[in-house]
């Protein structure tokens, strides 16, 4: 989404600042009778906000509701959140580690708290990493992974999200020959040329973009996800698809006091306030106030912003906004039948369970890979290439052919997204704040 400019930080006066005002967490199970509270007080800087809610999606907590305040240099934040089953009660160890990423008292726990954020997945001294983005079609994860074997590389861990007949991937690999990431600069960008071809199919060069990052570390992989599409720019033309009542109603006024206000009521999901947060953090706007209440399956939110220069919105940036807005919200609703597989894993796995799907006619629509102690662990979410029912018949055979517990079935595909979202056709590509930092990686992939 561009080079972002922030505005200028003394170091060593935030370093200061923060020292005398350190953040204080505080986690309340006892505090209200069905969700756990926490509370979140801090001097204020740009992005706190998306780095506390990262923190919280990311251990899979589902935030209830919020007040949220950040003004006159102060943060003050509550959260309501309950577990993925609903449950109020956390376990000591999400408690403690929420405890440890984001209150801290002095620069040593400041830098412990960041690397505990920054070491929860794969990392780029360890892999290549590589991103991809250009138009979906079947196949596509196939012919890409087989690429990789060809070129003895193996995957790791990616991530692929789909929308508008658009695809951004982010790809952890290393050398098989080694285990370490590929540093031969001929080789590098012969993979490149590679991937490149397969990624621009029968399209010209300009839609497609393959880029391998050098960075000792990069973005959360999921904002970096919103990121790439953002830059792609093809999801600023809202595309309908199934009820259009269905579509997140948003609205964006200007108050008395100088705000822009932004209102969403959509269909609740999981990880819907990182969309919404991270999305208004890299268009560089600051967000002073925010009301969340979401007691259903129905999620109303308000957002009182400014641009980073103090400024309210005009008509043509609220426009963009809510085309924005409402992309980030549909790209992470999947269309499709969740498969779960868990297994061995070994050089060519994720090429020979693609070439599986296009064969049975089965294309990806969102995925996630992970690799955790030599067990190759994915999420599938499944359609059929030909935009037809998956046939259950078809995922029985393959489960058959690659073994019951290892593949297993997670969800029904249903007859219509719950929110509006194009034709996901990923045909199988696989799968923290504040600049450039860590990527996470989760055996479960959520919508």
């Amino acid at each position: 989404m561009g080079n972002l400019r922030w505005p200028y930080f003394d170091p060593d006066y935030e370093t200061t600042f923060s020292s005398f005002n350190p953040p204080k967490v505080t986690v309340e199970t006892e505090a209200n009778e069905n969700a756990t509270v926490v509370k979140v007080y801090s001097a204020n800087r740009h992005g706190i906000l998306l780095n506390v809610v990262q923190v919280l999606t990311d251990l899979d907590l589902t935030i209830t509701k919020s007040d949220i305040f950040h003004d006159l240099g102060w943060f003050m934040d509550v959260f309501h959140v309950v577990d993925s089953n609903g449950n109020k009660t956390l376990d000591k160890r999400t408690c403690d580690h929420i405890l440890k990423s984001l209150g801290y008292r002095t620069r040593r726990e400041k830098s412990s708290a960041d690397h505990l954020r920054r070491s929860t997945g794969l990392t780029c001294s360890e892999h290549t990493v590589i991103e991809l983005t250009g138009p979906d079609r079947p196949g596509l994860l196939s012919e890409i992974s087989a690429v990789l074997t060809r070129l003895e590389c193996n995957v790791n861990g990616a991530e692929v999200w789909t929308h508008n007949q658009r695809v951004a991937s982010i790809i952890y690999f290393n050398d098989i020959n080694t285990g370490r990431p590929i540093t031969a600069q001929s080789k590098l960008d012969h993979i490149r040329g590679q991937l490149s071809k397969v990624m621009k199919g029968d399209h010209d060069e300009e839609v497609a973009r393959c880029k391998i990052e050098y960075a000792t570390e990069i973005t959360h992989v999921e904002r970096r996800l919103h990121q790439l599409m953002y830059d792609d720019r093809v999801n600023e033309v809202p595309h309908v698809s199934g009820n259009p009542q269905q579509r997140p109603v948003i609205q964006i006024k200007r108050n008395e006091r100088g705000y822009s206000v932004v209102s969403i009521q959509c269909k609740d999901r999981s990880k819907l306030l990182f969309d919404i947060v991270c999305t208004l953090t890299d268009m560089q706007y600051v967000i002073y106030h925010a009301l969340i209440n979401s007691p259903g399956p129905e999620t109303s939110q308000e957002f009182f912003i400014r641009h980073v220069n103090g400024c309210t919105l005009d008509t043509a940036d609220a426009e963009h906004l809510k085309v924005c807005l409402e992309a980030a919200i549909n790209r992470r609703t999947s269309e499709g039948l969740r498969l779960e597989l868990c297994m061995s894993d070994r050089i060519g796995l994720l090429s020979d369970v693609t070439r599986l799907f296009r064969e049975n006619g089965l294309s990806v629509a969102r995925a996630d890979i992970t690799t955790r102690d030599d067990k190759a662990v994915n999420v599938f979410y499944v359609v059929d290439a030909s935009g037809s029912p998956v046939n259950m018949n078809v995922v029985e055979t393959m489960r058959k052919s690659l073994g019951h517990s290892i593949l297993e079935v997670k969800g029904l595909p249903r007859p219509e997204p719950e929110l509006p979202s194009s034709k996901l056709s990923l045909g199988g590509l696989f799968r923290n704040f504040y600049g450039l930092t860590n990527m996470t990686w989760r055996s479960t992939a959520t919508v």
